[in-house]
């Protein structure tokens, strides 16, 4: 695993360069380009405001800024962890013909999502501040919380990029899991409103604590429970190291699986 760190720092510019290069080719051929970067969130946000407060009238104060500070993060996470699932097999032609650390493929999908995520918040403080909602102190630990989620990412990108390799079905296995993932984290709902004999799937969701930790930030502006985190922080290191392990084990032969 050192031997792995010390290779990604030797080969940090490469890593730079696809991070550089998977930004430009998601909006490659758009007429405004890098601009959907905040275009995106701002719509989405123009959306579910005219949804939430004319049609769906659901009785929550501020829900479109409920929903809009907990599914920012969570786009991060699926569409990293999406992404980077093909991370290995759609670039087999480059594996075959060079030598560099595969980790790099699926890590720079997940640094790609992040640089969007950084961006989209661009767009929700000033919401919030539209919505009157108070920014507090509580927004210095958001860094820890950003910080956290990256582990997490970085550990499940690295696991789906390598057994995808094997098991080619794994891609569409999981765009119908991060569905059900979806609906099953409290972000279109406050955990108030999941009934006590569900309140266990939601205990065992180690995303939750994660939007929870959001939501108290951005939504509640208090500052979010350590203890949870500390569960999360757990959770995130556990799942960067087997994500390493298996990456590692799985690489030696991915040449001659492409």
């Amino acid at each position: 695993m050192l031997k792995t760190l010390c290779e990604l720092y030797k080969y940090r510019e490469m890593l730079k360069n696809m991070v550089t290069k998977e930004l430009r080719q998601r909006y490659k051929g758009s007429v405004l380009g890098f601009l959907w970067t905040f275009l995106n969130p701002l719509l989405m946000l123009v959306i579910y405001s005219i949804v939430f407060s004319t049609i769906m009238r659901i009785d929550i104060e501020n829900y479109s800024m409920f929903l809009f500070v907990g599914l920012l993060p969570w786009m991060f996470f699926s569409t990293s962890v999406l992404i980077s699932t093909g991370s290995i097999v759609n670039n087999g032609n480059l594996i075959k013909k060079i030598y560099f650390p595969r980790e790099i493929l699926p890590i720079s999908v997940a640094i790609t999502g992040l640089v969007n995520f950084l961006l989209s918040l661009i767009i929700l403080v000033p919401a919030l501040l539209f919505f009157k909602m108070e920014i507090t102190v509580a927004i210095f630990t958001l860094p820890v919380i950003i910080v956290l989620q990256l582990i997490m990412v970085l550990g499940f990108t690295l696991f789906v990029s390598s057994l995808n390799v094997y098991f080619r079905d794994l891609e569409h296995i999981l765009g119908v899991l991060m569905t059900a993932w979806f609906y099953v984290t409290p972000i279109i709902f406050p955990l108030q409103m999941v009934p006590t004999k569900f309140l266990w799937l939601v205990k065992l969701n180690p995303v939750a604590p994660l939007m929870f930790a959001y939501q108290d930030i951005f939504y509640y502006g208090v500052v979010p429970k350590w203890e949870s985190l500390g569960n999360v922080f757990i959770f995130s290191v556990a799942s960067l190291m087997i994500g390493m392990l298996t990456f590692g084990y799985l690489k030696r032969n991915f040449a001659e699986e492409l």
